[in-house]
């Protein structure tokens, strides 16, 4: 089932559904909760299918109950959806019934106790710290792109940054003297992330040697600029990383921006990271979400055991 494209709930869509409440919801996540572009149309394509899976069994809003939802979404999954996908969908259907019964537009929550699948099943492939050094010294830093693309994969696993908040990385939030760079997160949210020291090293290199010879770049308060003196765009990013994973021996289909992130958390909690740092400094809004790397990091699992338990 394709969704329907961000700008529209899609023909055949019921017209309570997707003329009064999605919109109402989108309004509410986009103005009171502050969702960034990128999840509000990820959102926003969720309910649009949603809402064409309604029209299809001649269903509006107030229609809707726990089976109905369970079938689109089992519906969803048996035609190829990710389990990252499904856990999307699952997300967005729930917060929306959930805001209209607190709005007092349904009576009712029909997704209450509605369970969401378990993320940490789906996670990719971690990268060794092996990988990751291979992959960082991968771009031919002699060229100006090559210094760039070594300072943008630097801050990408030193600082776990999403590839949104890395092409959105300001020149007033890097403070790599004091250690740390200033980002803004999903949200518009900001937080404070340390930096390694040779990371900072490569950023710092970048600004002087490369960035200054980007025509344009005078103009700009973006860190990470194209050829044309413009911020980078995500593709530029992949394609980046996709070029240093071929020059490392890596599968390119197995690094993204997101992998080096997972790689960044889980080598912090390998090494015995407090698990509140990590979730601080990767910006999430709830601890259950930074759990996601304890079940990955078996490891550390057994390191514990091996030094606590009295018969290991």
């Amino acid at each position: 089932m394709s969704p329907p494209t961000a700008e529209s709930p899609g023909a055949g869509t019921p017209e309570g559904f997707g003329r009064r409440h999605v919109p109402l919801y989108l309004d509410h996540l986009a103005s009171e909760r502050g969702l960034a572009a990128n999840s509000l149309a990820a959102y926003r394509n969720d309910l649009a299918a949603f809402g064409l899976f309604l029209g299809r069994l001649g269903l509006d809003t107030p229609d809707v109950d726990r089976e109905v939802v369970v079938r689109f979404l089992s519906r969803r999954r048996a035609e190829g959806a990710s389990p990252r996908s499904v856990a999307r969908a699952t997300s967005a259907v729930r917060g929306l019934f959930r805001f209209l019964a607190g709005e007092g537009i349904l009576a009712a929550d029909p997704t209450e106790g509605l369970d969401n699948p378990r993320r940490w099943a789906v996670l990719p492939k971690v990268l060794s710290a092996e990988d990751v050094g291979r992959l960082l010294a991968a771009p031919a830093v002699d060229s100006p792109r090559g210094l760039r693309d070594r300072a943008m994969l630097e801050l990408l696993y030193a600082c776990g940054l999403r590839v949104s908040e890395l092409t959105g990385l300001s020149l007033e939030g890097l403070r790599l003297a004091d250690g740390f760079v200033v980002v803004r997160g999903k949200g518009d949210k900001q937080r404070v992330v340390p930096v390694a020291e040779e990371s900072a090293r490569w950023v710092a290199r970048y600004l002087v040697d490369a960035r200054p010879r980007i025509r344009g770049a005078g103009g700009s308060r973006a860190v990470f600029l194209g050829p044309s003196g413009r911020p980078l765009t995500r593709q530029t990013v992949f394609g980046a990383l996709k070029r240093a994973a071929k020059a490392a021996g890596l599968p390119p289909d197995a690094v993204s921006p997101h992998v080096l992130r997972h790689a960044f958390a889980t080598h912090l909690v390998d090494n015995g990271a407090d698990l509140r740092a990590v979730q601080s400094m990767l910006g999430h809004a709830s601890i259950s979400t930074t759990e996601i790397y304890t079940h990955v990091s078996r490891r550390r699992v057994r390191r514990v055991y091996d030094r606590t338990h009295p018969r290991a």
